[in-house]
C-alpha cells in the first residue's frame, strides 16, 4: 500500500511538471516572431579615380591639420565654452547614468522599513472575539485599542530568466556609446564650422583690401579726367561716370564691413563669448597654404566618422530592444522576502524569537488576455530596428558621397584657381596699359573704366575661388571624419 501511495505521489509530481512544461511551451508558441533586418555595410573599395593608399587625414588631430595659430586658439576656446557642446556633454552623462539604472533593475532590491499603527476592531468580529478570549500571558489581556510597532528589512528580486533586464542594460551601454559618438560628431561639426567661418572672414578682409586699392586707383583716374576736362580733352560725362564708379565701390565697401562684423560675431557665438574683435592672420589670402589631404579608402569611413559609428551603436541597441520587448511575453518570476521585529509595545521588540517575523514569497506572472500593449511595443521595437538599419546605411552612403564630392571639388578648384590667377595677372597689366593710353589720348574713358571694373571683378572672384579652396580643405576633413580626436 505504501509503495502504491508513493507511486501516486511521484505520478502527481510528474503530472505537475508536465503541466508546467506544457504551459511554458504554450507561452513560447504564442509569442510572435519577426525577422530582424540585417544592414548592408558594403562600400566601394576606392573612391572615384583614386588610389588604394590607406593613409587617411582623418586620424590627424585638428591642431595638426590646421596650421594657423589664431584659428587653433579660436577652436581651443570653443571646445571649452561652446554652449551647444556643453549641453551635449550633459546628455552624454544622462545616458551614462541610465546604465546604472538598468543595471540596478536586475539586482535584488533591499529596503528598510519601520512603522507604527493603532487599531481598534469590533468585538463582534472574528479578530475581536479572538482578542477578547486570548491572553498575552496569564492575567493580561490584549490592549484595546491595539498598538503595533514594526522594524523590518524587505527584499525583492526579479529573476532575469529571459535576459530581459540584462539586454536592457546592454542596450543602455550601446545608447551611451552612441551619445558619445554624437558628441564627437558635434565636435567635428564645431571645428569645421569655426574653420569655415574663419576663412570666410579672411576672404572678406581681402575683398575689402581689394576694394580700397581699386577706389584709390579710380580716384587717381578721376583727377586725371577732371584735368582733361579743364583742358577740353574730356567731357562732363566721363567725370560723372568715374565719380559714380567710385561711389559704387564705396557703397560695396560698407556692405563688406557689415559682413565682416557678422562673421566676427558668428565666431564669437561659436566660442561662447560676446562680440569682440577676432585676431586673425595678416598673410596674403591667396598665398595661404594648406596641409596635403589623404583620403584613404572608403571602408575607413566606418571607423572614422562619428555619425556612422553612432548609427551603428543605435542599430545594435535597437536589436537588443527587440529581445527586451519579446521577453515581455514570457512569465516574470519574482521573489520577495522580509525579516524583522514586530510587537504591540516597543519594549517587546527586543524579545526574540517571540517578536521575530519573516516571510518568503515567490510568484510567477505572465500575460494571458489582452496582450495588445505588449504586441504593439514589440512591433514598434521591430520597426525602430528596421529604421535604424536604414539610418545606418544612409550614414554610410552620405559619408561616401560627401567625400567623393569634396575630392572632386578640390581637384576642380585648383584648376579654376590657376586659370583665374592668370586672368587677374592679365587684367592687372591691362589697367596700367589703359591708363597710359588714356593719358596719351589713345583710349577713351570707357575703356579705362571697363578695364578697371573687369580687373576688380576678377580679383574678387580670385579671392572667392581661394576661399572655396580653403572651405573644401575643411569640408574634406569633416567628410573623412576628422576633428573629434
Amino acid at each position: 500500500m505504501k509503495i502504491i501511495n508513493k507511486y501516486k505521489t511521484v505520478l502527481r509530481h510528474k503530472k505537475a511538471y508536465l503541466v508546467c512544461v506544457i504551459c511554458v511551451f504554450a507561452f513560447y508558441s504564442c509569442v510572435p516572431t519577426r525577422e530582424i533586418k540585417n544592414e548592408n555595410t558594403t562600400v566601394p573599395t576606392v573612391y572615384n579615380n583614386a588610389t588604394t593608399d590607406t593613409v587617411n587625414s582623418a586620424v590627424m588631430k585638428w591642431d595638426q591639420y590646421f596650421s594657423d595659430p589664431h584659428l587653433k586658439a579660436i577652436i581651443d576656446t570653443a571646445l571649452v565654452n561652446n554652449q551647444e557642446l556643453n549641453i551635449m556633454l550633459q546628455e552624454v552623462q544622462v545616458a551614462k547614468n541610465e546604465i546604472m539604472v538598468r543595471k540596478g533593475e536586475y539586482l535584488p532590491f533591499v529596503n528598510i522599513q519601520a512603522g507604527a499603527e493603532i487599531e481598534k476592531v469590533g468585538r463582534y468580529t472574528s479578530q475581536g472575539a479572538n482578542d477578547a478570549t486570548t491572553d498575552i500571558k496569564e492575567g493580561e489581556e490584549f490592549p484595546e485599542p491595539l498598538p503595533n510597532y514594526q522594524v523590518a528589512a524587505v527584499a525583492s528580486w526579479e529573476l532575469d530568466v529571459w535576459k530581459k533586464l540584462r539586454n536592457s542594460k546592454k542596450a543602455a551601454v550601446l545608447e551611451y556609446l552612441a551619445s558619445e559618438e554624437g558628441k564627437n560628431f558635434m565636435v567635428t561639426n564645431l571645428v569645421s564650422e569655426i574653420a569655415s567661418s574663419y576663412y570666410e572672414l579672411l576672404a572678406l578682409d581681402n575683398q575689402l583690401k581689394i576694394i580700397d586699392q581699386n577706389i584709390a586707383i579710380q580716384k587717381n583716374v578721376l583727377e586725371i579726367v577732371k584735368l582733361q576736362k579743364q583742358a577740353a580733352r574730356a567731357t562732363e560725362l566721363g567725370v560723372k561716370r568715374f565719380e559714380a564708379e567710385v561711389l559704387k565701390n564705396q557703397s560695396s565697401r560698407y556692405q563688406i564691413q557689415q559682413q565682416i562684423t557678422e562673421a566676427e560675431n558668428k565666431i564669437c557665438f561659436l566660442m561662447g563669448s560676446y562680440p569682440k574683435h577676432i585676431k586673425r592672420t595678416t598673410t596674403d589670402f591667396v598665398e595661404i597654404t594648406t596641409t596635403p589631404v589623404h583620403a584613404g579608402i572608403p571602408s575607413q569611413l566606418l571607423q572614422n566618422r562619428p555619425d556612422i559609428k553612432r548609427a551603428e551603436y543605435e542599430l545594435a541597441a535597437n536589436k537588443l530592444n527587440i529581445k527586451v520587448a519579446k521577453a515581455n511575453f514570457y512569465p516574470s518570476i519574482g521573489i520577495k522576502a522580509g525579516v524583522g521585529l514586530e510587537a504591540f509595545k516597543p519594549k517587546f521588540l527586543t524579545k526574540t524569537p517571540e517578536s521575530v517575523l519573516y516571510n518568503v514569497v515567490g510568484d510567477v506572472v505572465a500575460p494571458l488576455i489582452n496582450r495588445n500593449a505588449i504586441k504593439a511595443a514589440y512591433k514598434n521595437a521591430n520597426k525602430r530596428q528596421i529604421k535604424a538599419v536604414y539610418e545606418y546605411e544612409k550614414a554610410i552612403l552620405n559619408g561616401y558621397i560627401e567625400t567623393t564630392n569634396q575630392l572632386s571639388n578640390i581637384k576642380n578648384l585648383k584648376k579654376s584657381f590657376d586659370v583665374k590667377q592668370q586672368e587677374v595677372n592679365a587684367l592687372t597689366e591691362s589697367i596700367t596699359i589703359s591708363n597710359k593710353l588714356f593719358r596719351s589720348a589713345r583710349a577713351d574713358y570707357m575703356e579705362v573704366l571697363l578695364t578697371q571694373r573687369d580687373a576688380l571683378e576678377a580679383k574678387i572672384e580670385l579671392v572667392e575661388t581661394k576661399k572655396e579652396q580653403l572651405l573644401a580643405h575643411v569640408n574634406i576633413y569633416h567628410a573623412l571624419g576628422g576633428g573629434w580626436n
